[in-house]
Order: C-alpha cells, then structure tokens, then sequence
C-alpha cells in the first residue's frame, strides 16, 4: 500500500533554488532516512508533505485513511497546557479511558469514578497500552507531568512532543531530527523502540548509527535532485562514491562539448532556422551540466599550531555540586600530548559543567585546574554561537583573521577555509542571517578553528550538522594534532575520534575507561548481566520471609498483565529459536536474530523477576 507520494515537487526562496521536480514514493513497511546539506530545503520537504507549507511546483499526495504521527523540529503544543494534558490528549477511545482512570488517581475518595475508569480499562484491554505509556515516559525522562509547556526548555519540549507521538502509535511516523536533544541512554532506547514497532517510517537524521538500525533505505538530495539506495549507510558511502565517479566523467565530457558549442554560439548568426534552434535549446542543456559541481570537498587541512608544551591541562582533586546534587566528587586527570578524551553521561550529570570549569567559565567548589602557558583553547559551546546577522559569512571570517598559517610555510586564506567547510563563492556572500541552523553552527565552528587553538573542546558540535559536514568535521579532527575533548550524543562520530572515555555516572563519580563509547557500552553491559546474575544468586540464598499483605487492585492488574506479556514473550522466542533451522539465511540476518533473542531473554528474565516478586508477597 503506498502511504505518500511526492511527484515532480520544486521549491524556491527567490532565486535559491532548494529542489526542482524531485519524486519518490514510500510504502507500507518502508523505513527510510532523508539526508541532505544544511540549508537545502530537508524541513521545508518534511512542511511541505504536512501541508504546513506551499511547493512552489508538482504535487504531494498522503495517505488520509492511516493514522500519521509528525514530529518536527519545532514542535506545536498548546503552551497553556500541562505535559499531562499534551501527552494525553487524544481522540483514541483507549487513550480517553486511560486518562480518566489516571484522573481518577488524583482523586481516590470518588469510588463511584474510579470503578468506572477501571471498568472503561478492562472493556478496551488497556491496560497494557498504559503500561507502555509509563514506560515511554520513564525512558524519555518526561517527569514534570505538573509543568505547564510554556516553562518547560527546547528539549524538554521536544522530548513531549516525541513521547506524544510514539504514544499515539501511528502507522506512519514522520520525525525530523528524533535525536536531538537525547542523551545516550534515551537514543538507543528510542533505536530498539523503533526497530520492534511495525511503523512506516520517514526521517531526517543525521545519528547514522540510528540511520543503520531503524532504517532500510537512504533517500538522498543532492545537486537539487533525490537519489534513492537500498541499503544500510556503509552500502550508501559506496554506491555514492561510485555515483560521483560517474558524476565526474559527464561533467568533464560536458565541459569539453560546452567548449564547442559555446565557440559556434559565438559565432553563429541570430538563429532563424528550427536546426539552429534546436542547437541552441541543446547548449543551455550542455550549459546547465557542465555548470554543475562536487560541492564534497575532502578537508584536508595541514594547519601549523601553536607547539604544546610538558604542561597542558591538569584537573586536581574537583569537586563540585549544586545543592545536594553532586556533580563531580575528587576528579583528578593530566592531559597528555594528543588526547582524544570523549565525556559521556546522562542529561544534568555535568558534562557542560565539567567543561565550563575546564575553560574557567565555571568556578570549582574544592580543587584546581591548571592550564598550560603554551595552551590556546578553542571551545565550541551551544551558548557561544552568538554571530552578527547582518553580517556576510566570509565577513565573519576575515574578521578573526586572514589566514591560518600551514606547514611549510603555506597559508590557509579565510575564502579557502570557508571553500573547505563547504561554503562555496555564492554561500560566502550570503548574510547570516540567511543561514540554516546547521550552517549556522557550521560557521560558528570554522570561528573556532580560524583561532587556530592546540586544544579543542567541543559541546555538541554534531547538533544539526548534516552527515556531509560530519564527513568534513571527521577528516579535520582525525588529523588534528593538539588535544581534543567531545560531549557528543552521536555514536559514530565519537567512535571515530575519541580514544578515551570519561563516563559520568552519577553521585560524584566518573569512570575513567581506556577506549571509545561502543568498547565502554559492551564492558558496561557485560558488568550489567554479571551483576544481575550474582543479584539473583545472592537473593537465592537468602531465607524467604513472608509478611502479611494485601494485594490492591492495581497490583492485581499487574501481575494479569505481566502474565500476558511473558506469554507473548515466550511465543517470540520459540519462534526465532525456530527460524535459525533456516540455512538460507545470510550472516547478517543471522546476527539481527541472535541479537533480539538476546533481548527478548533479558525482557523475560526481568518481567519473571518483577512477577515473582508479586507472588511471593501476596502469596
């Protein structure tokens, strides 16, 4: 069945031209990623399908007898509502009974209303679906259920708006950016939510570690046109090298025949005859290709930096807390020549505060910091984007410096750098105020490093970076010489370029792991397993004693509903157990299989747990 159809659509802002006649389809089953450059028109498509904006030409055709989720950069909620009231409100019958049961919690006293909420649950067996509502807003952290959305911040409104959206469960989502302001945990909880669901799926992102998982086809916009893959990211980088090998070739077989014709146009005579003017229709054709380029530029940036010296940064004995909460308790690290250190931890652990302290923004409560006189730090912060808009991207630029000095006694001018970011001639003339989000940060980012600092320290630099600029960003950090420090929510840009790991885990604590986020994700899951096994064996141990209790009628609910769901947990895993009996099946396919009947084990052996624990009380 097909859900949505974009034929021949085109949009301009005046003589910017973002995309003209592009067409795709999605169907019923499908999960696709949309990647493109900053500033090229990806929210305006997203708009565009929502009907919150006009094409300029062609036409969009959405399913209207399917349910359709959108969550968009921006999200749209009343802001004199509560959270309770954003995240359940809804037309659904189930959704309705499950808001007047969770009502009718707030007021116990009315018997009469809560034996009908409970009733309205059972008639429509909701009472799963409000588990998994309990659930979806455990996991994105949406505890502030009192709060009205007007005071609530930009993620935490986008984290609302993404709650609501997977707790309507539609069967078509339709996300721009679903990552953004997510912490680690959250990502790869919201990864394995999508993977299970049965959704049609169609999203912006440029996590492309999520893009692997979630998704099984790419649908790229480039050079104003849509190219579709099927197939995972790896499969994308290789298909598009050899698309733009190909690009190449006509492009300079277009360049030579331009040559010529463009020598006979000068030449010819005003055309009268329908030769002539066919051969003129044809140049403008020859024109407009050989006009085309490979914005992809590698960055390949040889840049002579300051020469460190013996002492860089050294954090002795810090502590700081706000409160009762304990942000860092006795943290001690040195610095060494080419440390590439990635800082990890839940939202609020203290990962900006951590580097606030580093750069002396932020004052320590016990301790000190020391910073090397050879050091110049460059920090990339979410606070310090603060560029003038009336000012050109270039402007911007030369206003720091010239040029950059390079190895060899070269230099690196501010035009050339701009080129290497992929701001090419026509882009360094725009104003910023003209700019995208993510070239916006683009731009704030080559400020950073026209300073030309030995130590870089980078918060959230990948925010609203599209996956070519990620590309660019990769290559000039892995060549970097000096010290680098991340706070990163993106797996594979931190793998790529982190080499150590400080993990904040809470209370005070940082673990100091020797190796990137994935090494630190497998030890930690490993140690995870290993304790819950040496839990249950200790529990084993222990002599049972049985109290007296009375069991209430939510507590009833939940061992019914446990019940059902490790039923249903099992009839998974004899399944998949069977489907390994496939010799068909391909190593991949293998691993995928291998990988849910992991998790499906650890989802039984938790909800066994809870259900015995419940049995053994009430008896």
């Amino acid at each position: 069945m097909n859900y949505l159809t974009v034929d021949g659509v085109s949009k301009s802002f005046g003589e910017r031209v973002l995309f003209e006649d592009i067409t795709f389809y999605i169907n019923q089953g499908d999960r696709v990623a949309f990647i493109a450059k900053n500033g090229t028109g990806k929210t305006s498509l997203m708009d565009i399908i929502m009907k919150k904006e006009e094409a300029g030409a062609g036409t969009v055709w959405l399913h209207n007898k399917i349910s359709i989720g959108y969550l968009s950069q921006d999200p749209s909620l009343d802001l004199e509502a509560t959270v309770f009231e954003a995240v359940y409100n809804s037309e659904n019958p189930v959704m309705k009974a499950i808001l007047a049961y969770e009502k009718s919690l707030l007021y116990p006293d009315d018997i009469e209303a809560m034996q009908e909420a409970m009733s309205s649950m059972d008639r429509l067996q909701a009472w799963d679906y409000e588990f998994k509502i309990k659930q979806i807003l455990s996991k994105l952290k949406v505890d502030y259920m009192d709060r009205q959305v007007k005071m609530l911040s930009g993620g935490q409104k986008k984290r609302v708006a993404l709650a609501k959206v997977l707790i309507d469960a539609p069967e078509f989502l339709i996300l721009d950016e679903p990552t953004n302001h997510l912490d680690l945990d959250m990502i790869e909880w919201l990864e394995d939510y999508l993977k299970q669901g049965k959704q049609t799926i169609f999203m912006v992102t440029h996590d492309r570690y999520f893009l692997d998982s979630v998704c099984n086809q790419i649908l790229e916009l480039d050079q104003e046109q849509i190219f579709k893959y099927t197939g995972n990211y790896a499969y994308y980088l290789e298909k598009k090298a050899d698309r733009e090998s190909s690009f190449a070739a006509t492009t300079d077989k277009a360049k030579n025949l331009y040559r010529k014709e463009l020598d006979w146009m000068r030449r010819q005579p005003k055309a009268r005859g329908t030769k002539a003017k066919a051969r003129i229709d044809k140049f403008f054709e020859v024109e407009k290709k050989a006009k085309r380029s490979l914005n992809d530029e590698e960055m390949m940036l040889d840049i002579k930096m300051t020469r460190l010296g013996s002492k860089i940064v050294e954090l002795h004995n810090i502590q700081k807390s706000y409160g009762e909460h304990v942000i860092l308790r006795g943290f001690d690290y040195k610095f060494k020549k080419g440390d590439r250190v990635g800082i990890v931890g839940k939202n609020g652990a203290g990962k900006t505060t951590l580097l606030n302290m580093m750069v002396g923004t932020e004052k320590v409560d016990g301790g000190k910091i020391v910073v090397g006189d050879t050091i110049n730090i460059g920090y990339y912060t979410q606070s310090g984007m603060k560029l003038k808009e009336d000012h050109r991207v270039i402007d911007v630029i030369r206003n720091i410096a010239e040029y950059i000095p390079m190895h060899k006694g070269q230099k690196l001018t501010a035009v050339q750098l701009c080129e290497r970011f992929l701001f090419d001639a026509k882009k360094q003339q725009n104003f910023v105020s003209k700019l995208s989000g993510g070239e916006r940060r683009r731009l704030y980012l080559l400020t950073i490093i026209m300073k030309n600092p030995n130590f870089l320290i980078l918060d959230e630099p990948t925010n609203d970076l599209d996956i070519m600029t990620l590309q660019v960003l990769e290559e000039f950090l892995q060549s970097f010489p000096g010290c680098i420090v991340i706070v990163s929510h993106d797996r594979h840009f931190m793998d790529k370029i982190v080499e150590h790991t400080f993990v904040l885990e809470g209370d005070g604590l940082v673990r100091d792991f020797p190796g990137n986020y994935s090494a630190y994700r497998a030890v930690a899951k490993q140690e995870a397993i290993e304790a819950k096994a040496e839990e249950k064996e200790l529990a084993a141990d222990q002599p049972v004693v049985k109290t007296a209790s009375k069991i209430s009628q939510e507590e009833r609910k939940e061992i019914k509903r446990l019940e059902r769901q490790i039923a249903k947990l099992e009839e998974r895993k004899v399944n998949i157990t069977a489907k390994f009996n496939d010799t068909s099946l391909n190593p991949d396919q293998i691993t995928e299989l291998s990988k849910e009947l992991n998790q499906l084990g650890e989802d039984l052996e938790e909800k066994e747990m809870r259900w015995m624990e419940l049995v053994d009380e009430f008896g």
